[in-house]
């Protein structure tokens, strides 16, 4: 299975995807803040991030847009955790390259197939 990396600031929705995603065999790390994941993606190179777009200080898409632009990130996969439905969101975080995003809140079944469909194929889109 693969290693991710799941940044978010809330404690429900961290314990909730590291549960599911564990229960699917993954290798789950996690971080609290983009500051944090940053780091952590550096060093230990998850296979995918999970990264919430709404973080304290710096926010999921800014920390996303640093990995991809980084030599030693930009192949890691990102998906945007979003609670975001407005118009213009789906825009934004495609323009912050991230490889694909799920809404919250998400189901089990929500985050296998996302997670599945962006290791799988990439470049494929998760909606």
């Amino acid at each position: 299975m693969a290693r991710i990396l799941v940044v978010e600031d809330n404690a429900a929705n961290m314990k909730l995807a590291v549960f599911l995603l564990e229960r699917e065999g993954h290798e789950v790390m996690q971080a609290g803040d983009a500051e944090a994941g940053i780091r952590l993606a550096r060093d230990a190179h998850p296979e995918l991030i999970l990264m919430d777009v709404q973080l304290p200080g710096m926010d999921g898409l800014a920390a996303t847009r640093l990995l991809k632009n980084d030599a030693a990130t930009r192949d890691i996969r990102i998906v945007a955790l979003t609670a975001l439905a407005m118009s213009g969101d789906r825009e934004r975080i495609e323009a912050a390259c991230c490889d694909g995003y799920l809404a919250k809140p998400y189901g089990h079944a929500q985050l296998s197939e996302t997670v599945r469909r962006i290791l799988g194929r990439g470049d494929a889109r998760a909606e």
